[in-house]
């Protein structure tokens, strides 16, 4: 089955159309029969002969939109002017930009805002450092930080590839908790060089977001500056991803009346998001982890195709020592968390599992089992996917949880705050709302930021790495 047509693939045309009746029903026809979605249809400007019409439509990916508009050129009496694909538009001269918050107009409003004015100031911060805070952006300011090689669904794919993902990150930032971020993108691998820069930059921000670093290499880094920085290190891949899960997985257990300590839990991916969810499923009370890998079950005592934190797998995990492939794992299993690749599982593997399954098949753009596949035979089914039920999505995470360390000028980032946020996320769904398809709530729910932000701030505080006492 084809994916369904999608905005993130969607094209704008303009037209030359005969100007006789019953063409427009020919390009509409045209479109639907081809599989794509007519979305906005604009006259743009009526000729003698002709009309110049502009089209947007959805299409499922790049080569479907191709073939819809070789379809439209195929019509007699119809030219095509053009194609735009409406994501690049997005994306022209770039998605973000800095502002001045105070006008400059004239000699005085110069003379406070920079020279000589400006002297007074920065030595106030030279005597007290933390007057930084008030006196600068760095208390709403977040550095997005990218080697580009573990870029979602791309991979490596370098510095400069990884740019728009990070701008996309600080414009969510912006859009959705006010905070002002910036992306940095890194044109080194090393980790001793990433994290030398990362602390010379430090002083501007008042937080640092790691996002799309390989493993094993973004363990070490995010630890090195956690112990090196003054300021909270959120590697989003890891601690973002653990959170959501977390938080659909407290609901999806009271949909299916199951307890966390009780229930068998299989995941596959055992690289940086797998195992921050593992530890932080623990950390609430999970007993019964099995973590695979494309060579299986990772139990002690493995040796083919084992690293470090696969290491860590093997002690932490699997207390029955269950071995074979990741459909051997499910046997018995009460829920499936995916964090790898499509295909990884399949519908007989799911039907092994026990009464009530859930599955979260969290893998993008293409989940490890289609929610159309397994239907009937899961209860509760969530995806990272915004066109399906229970989009399991990092975004209803980092926004708030930074929002509330950045009120509360956090140093670090710790487990306390983890587990408020995922319980805080969980909550905002109530209890009448709560069913097999609404797990989670939206990220467009105005309610997910300052929930989460709030509790994270009071996590901070109670926890004892805050330096406000309120926000």
């Amino acid at each position: 089955m084809g994916n369904a047509p999608t905005a993130s693939y969607s094209l704008t045309i303009r037209l030359e159309i005969d100007n006789r009746p019953g063409m427009l029903g020919k390009v509409t026809s045209a479109i639907g029969r081809a599989g794509g979605d007519i979305g906005a249809i604009d006259l743009v400007e009526v000729r003698k002969k002709t009309l110049i019409r502009d089209l947007t439509f959805k299409a499922s990916d790049e080569r479907h939109g191709q073939q819809v508009v070789e379809r439209l050129k195929a019509i007699d009496g119809i030219k095509v002017a053009q194609v735009s694909d409406r994501t690049f538009l997005m994306h022209l001269g770039g998605k973000i930009e800095i502002k001045g918050k105070i006008p400059v107009k004239t000699r005085d409003d110069l003379s406070m805002a920079y020279t000589p004015g400006v002297a007074r100031v920065c030595m106030a911060i030279h005597h007290d450092p933390a007057k930084a805070y008030t006196l600068t952006t760095k208390g709403n300011t977040v550095a997005v930080v990218s080697d580009g090689t573990a870029v979602l669904g791309l991979g490596d794919i370098g510095p400069n590839g990884a740019a728009p993902v990070m701008e996309g990150k600080a414009l969510i930032f912006k859009e959705f908790a006010g905070v002002d971020a910036w992306p940095i993108c890194l044109a080194t691998k090393d980790v001793d060089e990433i994290v030398t820069i990362v602390k010379a930059l430090s002083p501007v921000f008042g937080g640092i977001n790691l996002e799309d670093i390989s493993a094993p290499r973004c363990f070490e880094i995010e630890e090195r500056l956690q112990k090196a920085l003054d300021i909270p290190v959120f590697h989003d891949d890891q601690h973002g991803t653990a959170v959501v899960v977390l938080a659909a997985l407290i609901n999806a257990l009271k949909v299916v009346k199951k307890r966390l300590g009780d229930v068998r839990i299989v995941i596959t991916g055992a690289g940086a998001s797998g195992i921050a969810t593992a530890k932080l499923l623990m950390k609430e009370g999970a007993r019964h982890i099995i973590g695979c890998d494309r060579a299986g079950a990772i139990y002690a005592g493995r040796t083919e195709n084992m690293n470090p934190m696969k290491e860590w797998f093997a002690k932490h995990t699997n207390p029955r020592r269950v071995r074979g492939t990741a459909g051997d794992a499910l046997a018995d299993a009460d829920v499936f968390i995916g964090l790898s690749g499509p295909g990884v599982v399949s519908l007989k593997d799911i039907k092994t599992m026990n009464r009530d399954p859930i599955v979260f098949a969290m893998a993008n753009p293409v989940p490890e089992i289609q929610p159309e596949e397994v239907g009937a035979y899961v209860r509760v089914m969530a995806t990272g996917r915004s066109d399906y039920p229970n989009q399991i999505n990092n975004s209803c995470c980092f926004p708030g949880f930074f929002r509330g360390m950045l009120d509360v000028r956090a140093k670090r980032v710790n487990d306390q705050m983890k587990l408020a946020a995922a319980h805080a996320l969980a909550s905002i769904v109530a209890k009448g709302e709560l069913s097999d398809e609404y797990i989670t709530p939206s990220m467009f729910d105005a309610r997910v930021v300052p929930t989460v932000a709030a509790a994270v701030a009071e996590a901070a505080v109670k926890s004892g790495v805050a330096r406000k006492q309120h926000r």
